[in-house]
């Protein structure tokens, strides 16, 4: 896999957004977004693309713990659909079940404030989640 990936944690108020290193061996935080519209998300993804060179985009799917697909996930799959109408590069969506708790825990363990960790725990979910991808092509 050659190119860097980005990695997008979605949610109706912030996304996390997270890229690999050019090899595609690692994922890192890269920012968080506040979505004031779907319209400037889709934007600055396109930036992004532009500014990194991304190679793919990996959408975290929302799945329910039993497997299954729930509101959110309509509200990410719909977004996602957007996305592909306005970029050239694949958009893959990702199972990202508890990539959120899994980001708050670490950074709750790395002993960061209540009000940084906000700040940061969507972009560490999307490391997360790009990370677990990066994981399983190499298998």
């Amino acid at each position: 896999m050659a190119g860097r990936l980005l990695g997008l944690d979605v949610g109706r108020r912030r996304v996390g957004a997270a890229l690999s290193d050019p090899s595609g061996l690692l994922a890192s935080p890269l920012a968080v977004l506040e979505v004031r519209s779907s319209t400037g998300l889709l934007d600055q993804i396109v930036r992004w693309i532009e500014q990194h060179g991304v190679a793919r985009i990996v959408v975290g799917l929302p799945l329910l713990l039993d497997g299954n697909e729930g509101e959110e996930s309509a509200y990410v799959r719909a977004l996602v659909e957007r996305l592909r109408e306005r970029v050239d590069v694949p958009v893959e969506l990702w199972d990202e079940r508890l990539s959120t708790v899994a980001a708050e825990r670490a950074l709750l363990e790395s002993g960061m404030r209540r009000a940084k960790r906000r700040q940061r725990r969507d972009a560490v979910a999307a490391a997360l989640l790009l990370q677990s991808y990066l994981d399983a092509q190499r298998r």
